[in-house]
């Protein structure tokens, strides 16, 4: 069950909750509250009442609103590497990997929840604890894909990171545009052509001296 389900099955005012359900609760009301208003514009009092709790309950989890900011953004963050490393692990075929890596980002910007929002549109960027979040698992999903490359081509690590760098940004950017422009472009297709044209240029490098090319597997 999802945060936001989890509002939505314990929003009636006075349930008693395990204290890790509750916040997973107001978690969930906080991430439906910053996606539709935005943090500047979101108040402790709307998050308690889309919760379904009084402030002073939401107080005793998260001592203030940017608290409550980053404990979601932590939450989010986590959960985009995590997709990324799945998919990076799901298959040796280096092609599926590419497609697999790019769905993911697709996966989480289509998200009914609307979270990744508040990781790659943030109305709070210029607040230090957020950029160096929002930095920080761009950074990660960066170097696990780096990992891969570095692993499979004989490019050195400096090399690879620059390869994942512009991998994961292709993917993250045209994801949202995607969704954003409500492309009637369905996803499976989505990401097949941005399959495509990644593979057609990483496809070229080696897999190792003397060993082939990185194309020689996921034909």
């Amino acid at each position: 069950m999802s945060a936001i389900e989890q509002t939505e099955a314990a929003r009636p005012r006075g349930t008693r909750l395990p204290r890790r359900a509750r916040r997973n609760q107001l978690l969930g009301a906080a991430q439906e509250v910053f996606v539709a208003q935005g943090y500047h514009s979101a108040a402790m009092d709307d998050i308690a009442e889309r919760a379904g709790v009084s402030k002073p309950v939401l107080y005793q989890h998260f001592p203030g609103k940017l608290e409550l900011y980053l404990a979601l953004l932590d939450q989010h963050c986590e959960a985009l590497l995590q997709s990324v490393r799945t998919a990076l692990a799901s298959t040796t075929d280096n092609k599926l990997r590419v497609a697999a890596t790019m769905d993911a980002y697709f996966a989480y910007v289509e998200d009914e929840g609307g979270a990744f929002r508040l990781v790659f549109e943030s109305d709070l960027t210029n607040e230090p604890a957020v950029r160096e979040r929002v930095d920080r698992v761009s950074l990660q999903c960066a170097e696990a894909i780096s990992d891969v490359i570095a692993e499979d081509t004989g490019l050195s690590k400096d090399e690879s990171m620059l390869l994942a760098v512009a991998l994961g940004g292709v993917s993250q950017v045209v994801a949202r545009y995607w969704l954003s422009s409500e492309s009637p472009v369905p996803r499976d297709k989505a990401v097949a052509l941005l399959t495509s044209l990644a593979w057609r240029g990483i496809a070229g490098f080696p897999l190792h001296p003397a060993e082939g090319q990185l194309g020689a597997e996921g034909h």
